[in-house]
């Protein structure tokens, strides 16, 4: 698209169905390149990944070229099947349907990565649905307790 410029950093978060601990300390390097790759072969440009057991958030620069939505959904599609395929969970894998995605301005982006590069440290402290909810109360968004990542009861 000529004459089109744009600077867009999403932060993106979603768990894994159920949050479930499904993603292994053993594979996840693997998972993050993984992820990487795609987001890439779709041309936006990965900033900052990083997982924990049951979710992941990846920072990203975005092209306004493609929907948000249709890149989230090939990146879960993809990447559950890899993971599926190459047999790196014990039990059938998933992403849980919805993800947040925050929009962040250049000068914020230092301290999302280093959110995101702290995350263990983050989750000695609070869970990942106190987390999420913070992040969605800070972005001053309406939410419904209904609608958030549940653990399978």
């Amino acid at each position: 698209m000529p004459n089109t410029y744009t600077q867009i950093h999403i932060h993106l978060i979603f768990a894994v169905k159920f949050r479930k601990a499904q993603i292994q300390p053993s594979w996840k390097e693997r998972l993050h390149q993984y992820l990487t790759g795609i987001i890439q072969a779709n041309k936006h440009k990965v900033l900052q990944i990083e997982s924990m057991p049951d979710h992941i958030h990846i920072l990203f620069g975005m092209r306004p070229d493609q929907s948000l939505s249709s890149l989230i959904q090939n990146v879960k599609t993809e990447s559950s099947k890899w993971i599926n395929v190459n047999k790196l969970s014990s039990s059938k894998f998933h992403w849980q349907d919805g993800f947040g995605a925050f929009s962040y301005s250049k000068s914020q982006l230092p301290q999302v990565i280093k959110y995101i590069q702290n995350q263990e440290e983050h989750h000695s402290k609070k869970t990942f649905i106190e987390e999420y909810k913070s992040i969605l109360d800070a972005f001053d968004l309406d939410w419904d307790e209904k609608y958030i990542f549940h653990e399978l009861l």
